[in-house]
């Protein structure tokens, strides 16, 4: 079996075909020559996940693409292992309550509602309601002010553009840094009615902006991709699309299972020897785990989109035991009286089929890909 990593495709929302015939654990090649471990099967994946024995601190994790490691920010509590990462999320998830979710649902509705009246056919989907919905819903969570969503909105989509330059990206980042570390300061001598506010009593300056970028990320580029990908699917599933209406809540769910939430790899390292998958996994040597498809057994599990008829089933795009990050207990707020979720896919139903559309799409994946590998 090769070291490298797959990643021809003939459709870019599938994961590569090569993986569905390697094992459970198997070697991978780094981009500096070092062997790692991948793993894709969902019971495994879901071990390295939730093992405490498998490290998620930034200052010992490789990653097979860039294997340098580096040290966790201040507050980007994802990247760190109890008790920090417990203490950082239990700070955050206080914030998440039935309160204040039940106060923003309204806020939500009416900015989806916004966004899906200014939609005439044909139009870009992505740029027209994917991006911005997430961005705004960020901004009234972390307390943005109103006058300055512009630049925030545009400098969120320009970190997670994939089309523009490093230097761009990285420019945008520092700004949005630069700007969140203001908004913290002028939080702390004005707090308000948001997660911001609520968190400068324990936290300090760059813990709270820390925390806020970490959100950004969290929140923004996950929901973009679903509200795009999963549109996609739904297009492609013309007989669950059908069904939306009669569970849009079960259809959520599944196309989390479904589709992956981001693209790049997830990354551990074995504090100890472990036995994962037939392998033995050597502590601290940048052993590291990938889920290309979240939730799904690549070679067992067929590839099928349900959108009824899936509960309880055990998923892995949110995390799990200790590193399930700031997801808190709260009710998912509803987006209109169910019937807005079905309205966005009025405006896109005239898109080419889905294989008129994979082949530039697959050659663009590819020549990303093997720009990051060197290959």
């Amino acid at each position: 079996m090769t070291e490298a990593l797959p990643i021809t495709r003939t459709c870019p929302f599938d994961p590569p075909a090569e993986l569905r015939d390697r094992k459970a654990v198997s070697r991978l090649r780094f981009a500096d020559g070092t062997l790692g471990w991948m793993v894709t099967t969902h019971a495994e994946s879901r071990t390295v996940l939730s093992d405490p024995r498998f490290s998620h601190r930034g200052e010992i994790v490789r990653s097979p693409i860039r294997p340098a490691t580096q040290p966790s920010a201040p507050g980007s509590f994802l990247f760190m292992d109890p008790p920090e990462h417990t203490r950082y999320r239990k700070l955050l998830t206080g914030q998440f309550t039935v309160r204040r979710m039940r106060m923003l649902e309204p806020r939500i509705e009416q900015i989806t509602k916004e966004l899906l009246d200014a939609m005439t056919p044909p139009t870009d989907l992505v740029r027209a309601f994917a991006l911005p919905l997430p961005s705004r819903v960020i901004c009234e969570l972390l307390g943005v002010p109103y006058t300055d969503h512009e630049f925030f909105q545009q400098k969120s989509h320009e970190m997670v553009d994939p089309t523009i330059s490093t230097d761009v990206r990285d420019a945008s980042g520092d700004a949005l840094f630069g700007y969140l570390y203001e908004l913290v300061q002028g939080k702390r001598a004005a707090p308000a009615d948001d997660v911001i506010s609520g968190l400068v009593d324990d936290l300090d300056d760059i813990e709270v902006t820390g925390i806020a970028i970490m959100l950004l990320f969290a929140g923004f580029e996950t929901t973009a991709n679903m509200l795009g990908l999963g549109t996609f699917a739904l297009l492609q599933h013309p007989d669950q699309l059908a069904k939306l209406h009669d569970d849009v809540d079960g259809a959520v769910e599944e196309l989390l299972r479904y589709l992956s939430v981001v693209q790049y790899e997830v990354n551990r390292t074995a504090l100890e020897d472990v036995e994962l998958g037939g392998e033995v996994i050597r502590r601290r040597r940048g052993d590291q785990e990938r889920r290309d498809r979240p939730g799904v057994h690549p070679r067992r599990e067929p590839r099928q989109v349900r959108t009824t008829g899936r509960a309880g089933r055990r998923q892995v795009d949110r995390g799990t035991s200790g590193f399930r990050a700031w997801r808190a207990p709260v009710p998912r707020p509803a987006v209109g009286p169910h019937r807005d979720a079905c309205r966005l896919l009025g405006p896109v139903r005239a898109l080419p089929r889905p294989s008129a559309r994979c082949q530039p799409l697959r050659r663009t994946v590819e020549r990303r890909t093997r720009d990051l590998w060197g290959g």
